[in-house]
């Protein structure tokens, strides 16, 4: 019953470590469209700002708010991505210290029959 412990552990340790690398997937993802959005709402209100699309107010206020919302989201996912990364480092420790207490026994005598 000692020896299931860990290796129970571990199986645990290693599906956290599948969901977390799923989320710091999915962070990465929206990092990247929160730098494409305020790229382009920044490109767009100076578009407006230069007259191209002639004197629409609308339009300066919706890249202004294109651009606030791509910052909140890219400082908010790189967060979790920096924790995520952390308790990945963690869990991966943890395994790696499971995996050295477990008492691992040689099967077999190590010689190879041949035929």
């Amino acid at each position: 019953m000692d020896e299931d412990n860990p290796i129970d552990e571990i199986s645990r340790i290693e599906a956290q470590l599948d969901e977390l690398a799923e989320v710091s997937e999915r962070c990465r993802k929206i990092i990247v469209v929160s730098k494409v959005a305020i790229a382009g709402g920044a490109a767009l209100l100076l578009v407006t700002m230069l007259g191209l699309f002639g004197p629409n107010q609308v339009t300066a206020v919706g890249s202004i708010a294109v651009v606030i919302g791509g910052i909140v989201s890219l400082g908010s996912n790189v967060s979790t991505l920096r924790e995520t990364m952390a308790a990945m480092r963690a869990a991966e420790m943890l395994r790696s210290d499971l995996i050295g207490r477990i008492d691992l026994r040689l099967v077999g005598d190590g010689t190879i029959k041949r035929l």
